[in-house]
Formats: C-alpha cells, structure tokens, sequence
C-alpha cells in the first residue's frame, strides 16, 4: 500500500471511549517500563519527538513537532502524524493526526489514573492552562467525577474566560481565577507550557488528586518540591519519569524514593496493586508514552474497519 493509498482516519473518540482503550492495554499484559523511549531532536522552530511502540497485533510511530513561535503564528504548538502498522508484517494500515491523537490520549491517560486517585464526590476542578489540553481534560474528569465548579488558572485573561465561558455552557459554575485557589480543590489539572511551578504545594489540601501533564523535560516543571514531597506519587512509568520528569527530578529523585523502586505506576495502578492513601495528597505526574497513542490508534482504525 503506497502513502496515497492509505487511510486517513479521523480522531474521534470520546473521553471514556479513549481511557477504555488504555486501560484494557494495561490489563492485557503490557508493561509500560519496557516501552521504548522517546527521541528528541532540537531543530530551528523548536523540538521534533519520535516515538515508536509495538504491541502482538500493531505497531505504530508518531512523529510530532513542538513549535514554540506556533501560537502567535494562529498554529498549533503540537504537530505532527501517526502511522499505524500491522504488527506481524509491518505493513502500513492507517494515518492520523498527531496533534489530535495526543490531545485525546493525555486526558484519557489522567482519567485512568485520576479516576482511582481523586476522592469519589470530587466537585471542584482548578485547571491551568487554556489550550487544547484544558479543554480535553475538563471533558475527560467530567467523565469521571460529578464536576459542579470550575476555576480557571492562566496568564491571559481572553482565553481563561473563554475556558469558562464554555464550562458555564456544559453546565458548571466557572470562574477565573489565582493560584491559590488550589486551595479548595478537589482536583488539580495543570496543563500548561510552565517551567516553573505554578503554585504553592503547601496550600493543596490533603484529599485532593493533581495531574501536572504539560511538560516530559527533565528541567521544566509545573508543581514545586512542597507538593511533591507530601504527596503519593504515581507515573505513568518510572523508566519514563527518571528521564523527563522535571517535577519529581527537581525534588531529588533519590531523596524522594531513598534508592527504592520509585513511584508507583499506571499500570500497578490499573492493576489494583498500589495503595492509594487517604491523608495526603496524591500526584499523577505523566511525560506521555508512545504505548498510549498506540492504544487509542488501534482502537480507532478497529472502529473504522468496515
């Protein structure tokens, strides 16, 4: 099958559609710290990622692009394509956005972890960030928790009351707000392009669940050593997380985890094999994993099968 010949498929799957598809991969077998690590290379308009994954029936490859100068240009920060392979013949099957495929398979992968992490009544969401990412994961933890309120936390106002404007529309009471509102939180999503936290960890109350998504940089972080050193940790993997992990990195690795195994991951998670506490906060800090586009990607192109 040539290039022109190849499907391209639409990404089209709700939140539960997509965090259904990640959590059966889990529970079929697979083990996210033997996924293979991502590649980086630096180019003039920013970063280009590589990151394949292979499972017993598929095999795919996303190829994506970080602009920074994008957003001024009216583009997309995040670029890039998927392509889908039969696994046992590596013959090509199907391709799909990129850009598009992350931003549904990273709120799904939060809801997979957030849905046993956050305390079940949670009812106030705070969210930084205005981008795709907020809006994809405002739908997605109101797929897994009676969301009633909304605060939006960013550093333009047009956006942020965008952002809440369309959260009013869905039904919920929406405000902008200030950092500090972490302090009432159920639950705390950050979704941004920060290097820097974003806030103050000692402020989050002890039954609230965080998810710092925006950044897989061993030097850029969303949420401060206070938090950090409080909470229960939880990864996606800890053999993804020991290399891009700003947030748990500039905690100290080794001062956290004191040489043992790490955080707990999604998988031990998925699995019902972590403990997940009570009396401190708990911490989903996700780099982003091939395996994840591959799990959506498959589901997707089975969908689309006549």
């Amino acid at each position: 099958m040539t290039a022109d010949e190849l499907p391209t498929i639409a990404v089209t799957s709700t939140p539960t559609e997509a965090m259904e598809a990640i959590e059966r991969t889990l529970l079929a077998g697979l083990d996210p710290e033997g996924v293979p690590p991502r590649s980086s290379v630096a180019v003039p308009a920013g970063e280009l990622l590589l990151m394949p994954a292979a499972g017993p029936s598929h095999v795919g490859v996303k190829i994506a692009g970080v602009a920074a100068g994008n957003p001024a240009r009216g583009l997309p920060r995040i670029t890039g394509s998927y392509l889908l392979l039969d696994g046992p013949t590596l013959r090509p099957l199907a391709l799909f956005d990129g850009a598009a495929l992350t931003a549904v398979r990273t709120p799904a992968v939060t809801a997979v972890a957030l849905r046993r992490l956050a305390v079940p009544d949670a009812a106030h969401l705070v969210l930084f960030g205005t981008g795709p990412q907020a809006y994809g994961h405002l739908d997605a933890m109101l797929a897994i928790r009676p969301l009633t309120r909304l605060t939006v936390v960013a550093r333009s106002a047009g956006p942020a009351r965008a952002l809440a404007d369309h959260a009013r529309a869905l039904g919920l009471t929406a405000t902008v707000g200030k950092p500090d509102a972490v302090a009432d939180a159920d639950i705390v999503v950050c979704a941004t392009t920060a290097r820097d936290p974003l806030f103050d960890g000692a402020l989050v109350p002890a039954h609230a669940a965080v998810a710092a998504v925006g950044s897989h940089e061993p030097a850029a972080r969303e949420v401060d050593g206070t938090l950090v050193r409080r909470s229960a940790v939880y990864v996606e993997a800890r053999a993804a997380a020991i290399r891009e992990a700003g947030d748990l990195l500039a905690a100290g690795w080794d001062d956290l985890f004191h040489g043992g195994p790490g955080p707990t991951n999604l998988a031990e998670l998925v699995h019902g094999r972590a403990t997940v506490p009570d009396d401190r906060p708990r911490l989903f800090k996700s780099v982003g994993m091939s395996w994840e586009d591959l799990a959506v990607a498959v589901e997707l192109h089975r969908r689309h099968r006549p």
